[in-house]
């Protein structure tokens, strides 16, 4: 954390430890609940739009090769978010459908919230794509309110 000094410089201030690895251990949770939520709700995208979700389809949605795809449709699986058929696809367990639908409200959230402060439409879906994983109930709370509230043209 940076303060101004009585020149206008940042002076870094050390936070207590304590404080600091509670920082830490959360982005560190986030990163990891990241990657799952993002499969569980590109997962209801694609059943949505067509009746089911194929590996091949999930893969070229994030970029990644097929093998990354399913080594995390295995842990999916193994944590109760995904079911997957023979010759059918993947489909999400009620856990990962609560799960898709909770990470898709925070995404039009913290959407809602840049577009809100004048960030581009486009710009503001990317970045919430980020935000949404690391943001706390509570910074989360502060967006939609504010966002409820009008305070910001256009909201």
């Amino acid at each position: 954390m940076q303060e101004p000094s009585e020149q206008g410089a940042p002076e870094t201030v050390l936070v207590e430890p304590e404080r600091q690895v509670e920082s830490f251990r959360q982005a560190r949770e986030a990163r990891r609940s990241e990657l799952i939520e993002d499969y569980v709700e590109l997962i209801d995208d694609l059943i949505g739009d067509g009746g089911e979700a194929r590996q091949v389809d999930i893969a070229a949605r994030l970029g990644v090769a097929q093998p990354t795809v399913a080594k995390m449709l295995k842990r999916l699986c193994e944590d109760g978010f995904v079911q997957q058929r023979p010759y059918r696809g993947v489909f999400l367990t009620e856990a990962g459908r609560r799960l898709a639908v909770q990470a898709r409200e925070r995404h039009r959230i913290v959407e809602r919230f840049l577009c809100a402060l004048g960030v581009s439409p486009e710009t503001a879906r990317r970045d919430a794509e980020g935000i949404e994983h690391h943001v706390s109930a509570e910074t989360l709370a502060a967006f939609r309110a504010f966002v409820e509230s009008g305070r910001a043209g256009g909201a």
